[in-house]
């Protein structure tokens, strides 16, 4: 019987690719908790060397990045821009599909 990959080593691997991670940010975003979202950019984060690592990349300071991804973090839009552009990614804005079938009706 074939050996069954970890989870979190698949979720790694895909974390690499910047189009697997801004769908994984994008849908975790969708989620009515917030800290789904903080918890995906800290997957992210991971893959991609560490809250360390990002820190320099984004020109943050640490401490402030480790408050900013915690469950409680309340992230600036400068600090999410600044994380998401060291991940090789940006913050885009589209409209929500039920609003925009209910306002072409009008």
């Amino acid at each position: 019987m074939a050996r069954s990959r970890a989870y979190q080593e698949t979720l790694n691997e895909n974390l690499a690719d910047p189009k697997f991670a801004a769908a994984y940010l994008t849908s975790a975003l969708e989620d009515a908790d917030p800290s789904v979202f903080l918890l995906a950019l800290r997957d992210v984060a991971s893959v991609h060397g560490g809250i360390a690592k990002l820190a320099e990349a984004a020109g943050l300071n640490r401490e402030s990045l480790y408050r900013m991804l915690s469950e409680d973090g309340n992230p600036r839009i400068s600090s999410l821009t600044a994380v998401l552009h060291a991940f090789g990614l940006k913050l885009s804005i589209a409209p929500e599909k039920s609003r925009r079938s209910a306002h072409q009706g009008a």
